[in-house]
């Protein structure tokens, strides 16, 4: 067996570090269907992972997020009911 294949198995999923061969909820094939439980429990990864990223570029870009919190507020503005 590769060295590389070995260790992938190991350490858990490419595309998932988090699911390992050891998980109830890992498949038994690559290409077996997902189970709705696992497609949700990646989704919230997913977004989780997401709004992470979009608070962190909000902290280091500060005037971004204050002129986007402006255009907002012009939009809201100028709206009719």
């Amino acid at each position: 067996m590769a060295e590389g294949a070995q260790s992938d198995r190991d350490h858990g999923n490419a595309r998932n570090p988090r699911v390992t061969p050891d998980t109830p909820d890992a498949p038994d094939t690559p290409d077996a269907p997902e189970t709705e439980a696992q497609r949700r429990r990646r989704r919230a990864q997913f977004l989780r992972e997401l709004h992470e990223a979009k608070a962190l570029r909000d902290r280091v870009q500060p005037r971004r997020v204050k002129a986007a919190r402006m255009r907002q507020a012009m939009r809201m503005r100028t709206f009719r009911w």
